[in-house]
C-alpha cells in the first residue's frame, strides 16, 4: 500500500440529517422571497453550500423540496401547540393560551403567511398531496374538542361549538392581521405593526374569541 502523502486530505464524510436540513432551510428562505414559481433550484443549493444535485438526491424534485418546506412550518405550530400542555389546564385558560401562542407564531414567523399565501393561490396544489398534514391536524382538533367539552361541563363554555370551525377562527383572526398590517396601518392612519398595537390586537383576538364561547 502507497504511503499517505502529507498534503493528502481526508475526504469528510456526508452528514445526511445536517445537509437534509440545510437545504430545508435555504429553501423556505427561497419560497419565502420568491414563492414557488420564482425559486430558484441553484439558488437554494447555493445557499445551503451543496451540491445542486443533493437537492434531487434528497427531495427527488422541486415540488416535492416545496411541500417538505410546507410540511415544516406547519409542524412548527403544531409542535409549539403540543408543548403548551392545553387539556392540563383550565377550559377558558387553556383557549386563551392557545390563541396567544398562535398569535405569536404568526409574529415571529412572518414567513409562515408569505408561504402559505403562495401555496393558497395555486389552489392548495402541494398541500392536498401530502400523506402527513392532516394527520398532524387531527390531534390538535381532538385536543380543541376536549377542552370544549370539558368548558361545557364546567359551564363556562356553550354546547354547539364545532372545533374545527373555532379554530380557524382563532386562526383567522390572527391571519388576517399580521397578513393586511401594511393596508391596514395606511387605512387606518395608525403603525399596527408597534409593539403596542400588537399587544392590543392580541388581547383583542383573546377577549372576543372566549366572549363568544360563553353560555
Amino acid at each position: 500500500m502507497p504511503a499517505k502523502r502529507s498534503g493528502d486530505t481526508v475526504p469528510q464524510r456526508r452528514d445526511p440529517v445536517a445537509t437534509r436540513n440545510k437545504l430545508l432551510t435555504a429553501a423556505r428562505l427561497e419560497f419565502a422571497r420568491h414563492g414557488f414559481a420564482g425559486a430558484r433550484v441553484d439558488e437554494i443549493a447555493e445557499r445551503a453550500g451543496v451540491n445542486k444535485q443533493l437537492v434531487y438526491h434528497y427531495f427527488g424534485d422541486k415540488d416535492a423540496l416545496y411541500l417538505a418546506v410546507l410540511e415544516w412550518v406547519y409542524e412548527d405550530i403544531r409542535e409549539q401547540e403540543r408543548r403548551l400542555n392545553l387539556e392540563g389546564l383550565p377550559p377558558e385558560k387553556a383557549i386563551r393560551r392557545l390563541i396567544e401562542a398562535s398569535f405569536d407564531h404568526l409574529a415571529a414567523n412572518p414567513d409562515f403567511i408569505v408561504l402559505l399565501n403562495d401555496e393558497n393561490r395555486g389552489g392548495a396544489r402541494h398541500v392536498r398531496g401530502s400523506r402527513r398534514l392532516e394527520a398532524m391536524h387531527s390531534p390538535l382538533v381532538r385536543s380543541v374538542s376536549h377542552i370544549l367539552n370539558e368548558g361545557v361541563r364546567a359551564g363556562v363554555f356553550r354546547k354547539g361549538i364545532d372545533p374545527v370551525q373555532l379554530y380557524i377562527s382563532i386562526a383567522g383572526l390572527s391571519y388576517f392581521f399580521f397578513s393586511n398590517t401594511p393596508t391596514l396601518s395606511a387605512i387606518f392612519g395608525k403603525d399596527l405593526s408597534s409593539r403596542a398595537q400588537r399587544r392590543a390586537r392580541r388581547r383583542h383576538v383573546a377577549d372576543l374569541v372566549l366572549q363568544s364561547l360563553r353560555p
